[in-house]
């Protein structure tokens, strides 16, 4: 294992759980929600901004930053930490989604996957050791294995296949991957929906060892119920010793129900995408800013949000922002989302060092159940 890479249980409500992350990039609080910066940015947003927000780690992506401009060059200019202005810790997730989703004529292997590049056409090859060669080069604070993800619904014996497949490469991510004070590699339990598949891959990772295990292959169009019925299959085959992060999730109440079942990290894109499209997360539900129905509106997005949209404007002038399609109406809302998300996560801390999360979940949903505020 990685020396001081260290993850501290704090305090405990049922299955959920507060912890301390230290890496060699500065402390995690968690659980944590991780901003998705794709391409060395966080969309529409300072990474100053981002850390006003309360966000402790970002997110960055090994086949996007491949491509453009490429890991050597990063590397060159001294790692994606001073590349993008972004000091704190930093987790790369391993590619293999994005080349599932994205690339052109890929080729999957034993040895790995060929594909054509999305930007240009341009063939590359992405094995566990190049992968994880790459989010070295970048300065990753966090690695992820590469594994492969599949489509829901899949058979259960190409499940069974990929899950194995995907062991064998997460074996060969941990014998390439560089010990280094303060840096972790993550494991990534796969499996589908199938309760003895993801135990059978759960264990296979615990006994290869890892600093920190991923749920992947889920949000993927499952739905939230067996989303949730998975990571009570999945959780308990996982060391309490170590953090639990499940991959690509998700919406505020995705966020809560998970964080009951014992997750300490997420990510997602859908608050800095929906920020650029108009629609804001609030205590109340979702908002679509476009509508009509706020361009007289003289009030808050949130009344009780602190970010500078909420602070500083009207919903009148972030309609009308968005109508407009001027920039600053991507950054405003961009912030309030990733505010929110970090208030919530914020939030269920509190309500989990004080033995009182099903109350705050409870409590959560039925102001969300309750929708926004009505018209002026």
């Amino acid at each position: 294992m990685s020396t001081g890479f260290h993850f501290e249980q704090i305090s405990t409500d049922g299955a959920a759980r507060t912890g301390s992350l230290s890496t060699a990039h500065g402390t995690v609080q968690t659980p944590a929600f991780m901003p998705v910066g794709t391409a060395g940015t966080v969309k529409a947003m300072l990474p100053g901004s981002v850390a006003e927000t309360g966000a402790e780690i970002v997110l960055g992506n090994t086949y996007h930053l491949m491509l453009r401009p490429g890991a050597e060059r990063i590397a060159q200019l001294g790692g994606l930490h001073k590349f993008m202005n972004w000091p704190g810790p930093i987790l790369t997730d391993s590619g293999g989604y994005q080349v599932m989703s994205l690339a052109k004529l890929r080729k999957l292997t034993e040895d790995g996957v060929t594909f054509r590049s999305h930007v240009d056409g341009a063939a590359y090859e992405l094995t566990p050791e190049r992968s994880v060669e790459i989010q070295n080069l970048l300065d990753s604070t966090i690695t992820m294995v590469l594994d492969e993800c599949l489509h829901f619904p899949a058979e259960e014996a190409e499940v069974v296949h990929s899950m194995r497949l995907s062991l064998r490469w997460a074996e060969r991510c941990r014998a390439t991957f560089e010990q280094r004070p303060g840096y972790g590699l993550f494991g990534i339990v796969q499996g589908g929906v199938v309760p003895d598949l993801r135990a059978e891959s759960a264990g296979g990772l615990v006994e290869i060892g890892f600093d920190g295990y991923a749920v992947g292959g889920l949000a993927v169009g499952e739905g939230q119920e067996l989303m949730f019925g998975t990571l009570d299959n999945t959780v308990p085959h996982l060391p309490e010793t170590h953090p639990r992060y499940l991959m690509g999730v998700g919406k505020p109440d995705d966020l809560v129900g998970a964080v009951q079942r014992g997750i300490d990290m997420f990510d997602c894109v859908l608050p800095t995408r929906s920020g650029r499209n108009g629609q804001a997360f609030t205590r109340r539900g979702p908002v679509n800013i476009r509508n009509a129905r706020h361009r007289d509106d003289p009030r808050p997005l949130d009344p009780d949000c602190r970010c500078p949209a909420c602070r500083d404007y009207s919903r009148a002038y972030l309609h009308h922002l968005a109508r407009t399609g001027e920039i600053l109406g991507s950054m405003l809302m961009t912030w309030h989302n990733l505010a929110y998300y970090q208030d919530l996560m914020a939030a269920m801390r509190a309500a989990i060092a004080e033995g009182r999360l099903d109350a705050f979940a409870r409590d959560f949903r039925e102001e969300q159940a309750q929708g926004d505020l009505e018209p002026v």
